[in-house]
């Protein structure tokens, strides 16, 4: 399964987050120059994660994003469900004329929900603490 650029930047933002000294704000900016990505691009995915209470955004002179809730408590499979659309066929009558008799989405919907199960064992902690290497790659 391959995640959307979406839902991949979104973990790499909160990753990044993450790994700032706890409570230290940063920018938007400072975030899509971390990763090269475009910055219109990150402005949706800190809106999204945002409006999930992921991200906290405050805005003006002393504005910015921090993390919106404890690292240890951002399971990564609930980023990724919130994120990602996990419809990897379409299964609609009108598209596919095998549906009535299809076993293919039984076995695609059993295999998202072994790939969250595992996802669901990670915290967004668990990415960052004691990982120096990392700390070194993001804010050096």
């Amino acid at each position: 399964m391959q995640l959307t650029s979406f839902t991949d930047y979104g973990l790499r933002a909160l990753i990044y987050l993450a790994s700032l000294p706890e409570g230290k704000m940063t920018s938007i900016t400072e975030v899509t120059e971390v990763y090269g990505v475009s910055r219109n691009h990150m402005v949706k995915i800190i809106n999204q994660l945002s409006h999930l209470g992921y991200i906290k955004a405050t805005r003006g002179k002393n504005g910015g994003i921090t993390l919106g809730q404890a690292a240890e408590t951002i399971r990564i499979g609930d980023v990724v469900r919130a994120l990602e659309p996990l419809t990897l066929v379409n299964c609609s009558g009108e598209f596919c004329h095998i549906t009535p008799a299809c076993r293919l989405k039984g076995v695609l919907h059993q295999a998202i929900q072994q790939f969250l199960q595992e996802l669901d064992k990670h915290t967004l902690a668990d990415m960052v603490k004691d990982n120096s290497p990392l700390y070194q790659l993001l804010l050096d």
